[in-house]
């Protein structure tokens, strides 16, 4: 008897449980993970635009913002930003498995920073005036960030649904 009341209350947890948590590590780690691919594809010069180009030395003009702290600080910076990108994607398309809507998404994000949001960036410099290698190591970096968060996304999704049915 004890044994079924502690089944139902496992079931009844398990059902309650949300994948928000879950969501929120993707996000960080998905930034972490691929803002450090970022800086080390700006080290080894594939692309003359590093983490620390968007989120420090467009504003902060100091001689640590250009160094390694300013790269650490940066990549951290990007890895909570990222965690709203994870929670937005959860939202809007947790249903869609596969590689294709993070290729997608990876595209839109890279044409929303570098195209539309180019103004609030000045050390970035225009689209047209991005070598080619910036241009095509930062789609990949992006798309390889997207197609992370959302095949990760959807599978912790498909198996939320699993174990719920």
């Amino acid at each position: 008897m004890i044994t079924l009341r502690r089944i139902k209350q496992e079931e009844n947890l398990e059902k309650k449980t949300s994948l928000i948590p879950k969501v929120i590590s993707i996000g960080f780690f998905g930034g972490l993970l691929w803002s450090i691919a970022g800086a080390i594809t700006g080290y080894f010069n594939f692309t003359t635009i590093t983490p620390k180009s968007f989120v420090l030395r467009s504003w902060l003009h100091t001689e640590w913002s250009d160094r390694w702290m300013g790269q650490i600080l940066s990549i951290l910076v990007i890895s909570l930003l990222s965690i709203g990108i994870a929670c937005l994607y959860y939202l809007l398309l947790k249903k869609y498995d596969g590689v294709m809507p993070g290729i997608i998404v990876g595209i839109i994000i890279w044409f929303i920073l570098f195209w539309l949001m180019e103004p609030i960036f000045p050390n970035i410099p225009e689209f047209y005036r991005l070598d080619g290698n910036t241009i095509v190591t930062t789609i990949c970096l992006f798309i390889l960030y997207s197609v992370f968060i959302s095949y990760s996304i959807s599978f912790a999704y498909l198996q939320h649904i699993d174990k719920k049915q």
